[in-house]
């Protein structure tokens, strides 16, 4: 068997409809496996690791940040290897170096190795999670590649609520280490047969650009456009990510239960489903710019509000409405460099995209608690991070691309 397919000349993206949808389907599964058990397994088993080990929790999650430091750096240069050799080879080597990391973390005996361990998971993550996959599906699925791209996010969002309670079971009956070892077992199984006989395909070439001045990826790059797309998606992801972080803890200084304020974060989690379900629609009705602008000006009233609004009822519907636009958030994420300058290089400056946007959303949950200390209220953080959506909002028509004659090909 060789190592590619051979794809009909009228294939979209170099596959057939079979194999686009076969690369489809074996990257769902490996998002799922891999953000369930990468990244949702920690905050599960964080509570037994501290117990176990006697180290502080503040120590332990500085180890997972630094693995999100790790990722973001990562997927600058992978980004670069997915637009000229696919991603077959380096998820399936991430996906490797994951398992080695989880066991690493598992038998970790002193801080050390564990810090390491979390170090090379990162790395691993870089590699294996939303940004490589993205990469893929943009050059497979060609002009197709945001119908793929919602089907990818919304499997990607089961990744919680398929891992989460099996983690917890696992953690239950055979303590951390034994949930990282089988966790490592499972992913293992699941996800490096699944990247390396399922993304065997042809890579096909990337697209000729459609404008000149977009040839040149580095140029891009280098552009104020690109300047003010980093800015306006890091701003985003800060107050997205420090919104979902700190909702329980909002909504427990509000009066709720911690029963009934995990009820209205796993909402909002279903609210996201439904915000990315309506992307097509959204899509297909507004430009780049104008979904972006109107998608973050949602974002800051809906944070916002979360900081004003106290009755329980309307507060669980603000938290749904909340994650129903951080649905249409990623989306809008995913799709940033396509929109604007076409799928030619789409490896390399998501790569660059990226790599600020997740340090940004690493930090934020750890910076919302700050704020919450600094204000003396999550009410008022709330009230905060609206207004950093809302700046977001305003720097989001300086990414607009505004083409003139002698730049078309």
């Amino acid at each position: 068997m060789t190592d590619v397919e051979t794809a009909p000349a009228a294939a979209v993206g170099g596959l057939s409809r079979a194999g686009r949808r076969r690369v489809l389907a074996v990257l769902c599964l490996t998002q799922i496996s891999s953000w369930g058990i990468l990244y949702y397994a920690f905050p599960v088993l964080s509570v037994s690791i501290t117990r176990n080990t006697g180290w502080s929790a503040p120590v332990i999650t500085a180890a997972f940040s630094l693995g999100q430091l790790a990722t973001a750096l990562t997927g600058i240069p992978v980004g670069a290897i997915i637009d000229r050799a696919g991603p077959r080879k380096v998820m399936t080597a991430g996906s490797i170096l994951a398992v080695a990391a989880l066991v690493a973390i598992a038998s970790a005996p002193n801080l050390a190795v564990f810090y390491l361990g979390w170090l090379a998971a990162g790395v691993a993550m870089g590699a294996v999670l939303y940004p490589p996959a993205f990469a893929a599906l943009t050059r497979w699925w060609g002009p197709q590649s945001v119908t793929a791209l919602m089907i990818l996010t919304l499997a990607g969002g089961l990744a919680s609520t398929v891992f989460a309670p099996l983690t917890s079971a696992l953690d239950t009956s055979i303590e951390w280490r034994g949930a990282y070892l089988v966790l490592a077992a499972v992913l293992a199984v699941l996800t490096i047969p699944a990247h390396w006989f399922g993304l065997r395909a042809l890579w096909p070439e990337p697209p000729a650009p459609t404008v000149a001045a977009h040839a040149d990826h580095s140029q891009i790059a280098r552009s104020p456009r690109f300047a003010a797309l980093v800015v306006t998606m890091c701003l985003a992801a800060f107050a997205s990510f420090a919104g979902i972080f700190n909702l329980v803890a909002l909504l427990q200084e509000r009066g709720f239960s911690p029963g009934l304020a995990a009820t209205a974060l796993g909402l909002g989690g279903a609210g996201q489903v439904l915000g990315r379900i309506g992307y097509l629609p959204l899509a297909r009705y507004t430009g780049a710019t104008a979904r972006t602008v109107v998608v973050l000006a949602a974002l800051a009233a809906s944070t916002a509000l979360l900081g004003v609004v106290s009755a329980a009822i309307v507060l669980i519907a603000v938290a749904i409405g909340a994650g129903l636009v951080r649905g249409i958030f990623t989306l809008i994420q995913a799709t940033a460099i396509t929109d604007r300058w076409g799928t030619t290089h789409y490896g390399r400056l998501n790569g660059l995209l990226s790599a600020p946007v997740v340090i940004v959303s690493a930090l934020a949950p750890w910076a919302g608690t700050v704020l919450s200390a600094w204000t003396g209220s999550y009410a008022h953080t709330y009230l905060i991070l609206g207004a950093v959506a809302a700046l977001a909002a305003v720097i989001a028509p300086l990414t607009g691309i505004r083409v003139s004659k002698k730049e078309m090909l």
